[in-house]
């Protein structure tokens, strides 16, 4: 009966129109004020100790690094080189967009920061060589998704954060699902290009080759020093998301030379405004969980799951679709920091590893980044290309089967996610 008041008055709150972060915060409040004795103080200390949190302190610096690569001539460097590698092939734009976006997930962390940066570049260019603003559209739309899977992904931080998981395990496990992710959706775009025959581009002669791959090196380096250095114990990933941050400034700025000094207080402000509005959603959910912990509600779940005896494949099956039913009402952020304190008691309860866990719950919110009516990615898709919203929604619909599939493969064979961590002794 408690969950059912608690989670009636989120979606209540929700359906105003009012932001998450302020629904979870007042539904809480409401609570613990009308419905419970919890004394208000360890209401403020638990705050306190849920914020004083090292890993927390990654999220800034990555989304910092993030958004001086985005506007630091970094994405069209990488564009530049994956169309001399497969332009000349079907679809050979679209092709060089999902590689583009799997590269630059990999420095960024960030799908919002993937879909601006490669489509605004990427999506213009299609049009322009003969492509159907729809192709281009959902090629970069579901592409994009990828920020928030392949490493250092701001998403998993915020789950490992939230469940006191290995942040650099859930790294590496991230890593085997993006790349087939990646190829998935290339393989898509690749037959629907075929099918359609629609154009491709001249081949880049070796020499055109290793001058895109030179200029476009100091980024992907990015990749090599946050995994590297994560792996091989120089520093953790927060100490990783500092450095990205610095190396990022300096490659930008100094390097690539696309970004002027008196343009960084700029950067830092939108680093600063996108981190706030993180960390104030990451607050509300603290006080959330808190709440749930207190009133059982997790214990009581998994004692009932316990009960109905549910097979694993059941309970994958069940955890699959609310998350799916989430992904249209709510962001990432949201999803995994209200739902990953309730799931991940439940999962370890059954048998289910928290790394496993973790991949599966963002693929979920991959497809929900790639949907309406919250589709982020949609969203930010329709403002480059200039189309509506139901339109671009019939146009991702390929890619986002592929997704579905991918989904189901994660979620049923966990080896994809766990294969890589284990072997490299990090599990």
């Amino acid at each position: 009966m408690t969950a059912l008041i608690i989670f009636g008055l989120l979606f209540a709150l929700m359906l105003t129109g009012m932001p998450v972060s302020i629904a979870l915060g007042l539904s809480v409040l409401t609570f613990l004020f009308t419905m419970t004795e919890v004394p208000i103080e360890s209401v403020g200390l638990k705050l306190f100790s849920g914020l004083d949190n090292f890993g927390i302190m990654a999220i800034p610096f990555f989304i910092l690094a993030g958004t001086f690569l985005t506007r630091g001539g970094v994405a069209r460097r990488m564009i530049t080189f994956t169309t001399s590698l497969v332009g000349h092939l079907p679809g050979g734009l679209g092709l060089a967009g999902v590689a583009a976006c799997a590269m630059f997930a990999a420095i960024s962390g960030s799908s919002v920061a993937t879909v601006v940066a490669i489509g605004s570049i990427m999506m213009p260019a299609m049009v322009d060589h003969g492509y159907p603003s729809r192709f281009g559209v959902g090629v970069i739309s579901t592409s994009g998704a990828l920020g928030i899977l392949v490493p250092p992904s701001i998403i998993l931080v915020l789950y490992g954060v939230s469940t006191n998981t290995s942040i650099g395990a859930l790294f590496i496990a991230g890593i085997v699902p993006g790349i087939l992710l990646a190829c998935m959706l290339a393989a898509v775009t690749w037959f629907i290009a075929w099918r359609n025959d629609y154009p491709r581009m001249p081949r880049a002669t070796y020499r055109q080759r290793w001058t895109a791959f030179r200029e476009s090196l100091w980024g992907l380096l990015l990749i090599v020093m946050v995994l590297g250095g994560i792996y091989g114990g120089i520093f953790t990933p927060t100490e990783a998301a500092a450095v990205a941050a610095v190396y990022a400034f300096v490659i930008t700025v100094f390097v690539y030379k696309e970004l002027r000094l008196t343009d960084v207080p700029k950067v830092l402000l939108q680093a600063a405004s996108m981190s706030s509005m993180l960390l104030y959603i990451i607050t509300n959910a603290v006080l959330f969980s808190f709440l749930m912990t207190h009133e059982q509600i997790p214990q009581e779940m998994a004692a009932w799951i316990v009960q109905q005896k549910f097979s694993l494949w059941m309970f994958l099956l069940v955890v699959n679709i609310v998350l799916l039913i989430a992904g249209n009402v709510m962001d990432p952020s949201s999803i995994l920091l209200i739902m990953a304190p309730i799931l991940y008691p439940l999962a370890t309860k059954i048998g289910v590893n928290p790394v496993h866990l973790g991949i599966l719950m963002i693929v979920n919110t991959e497809v929900g980044l790639c949907h309406p009516p919250v589709g982020l990615n949609l969203y930010i898709a329709s403002s480059i290309a200039k189309m509506g919203i139901s339109e671009i929604t019939v146009a991702v619909l390929p890619w986002l089967l592929a997704m579905l599939v991918f989904l189901g493969l994660v979620t049923y064979v966990p080896e994809i996610s766990l294969w890589l961590p284990h072997a490299l002794g990090m599990m």
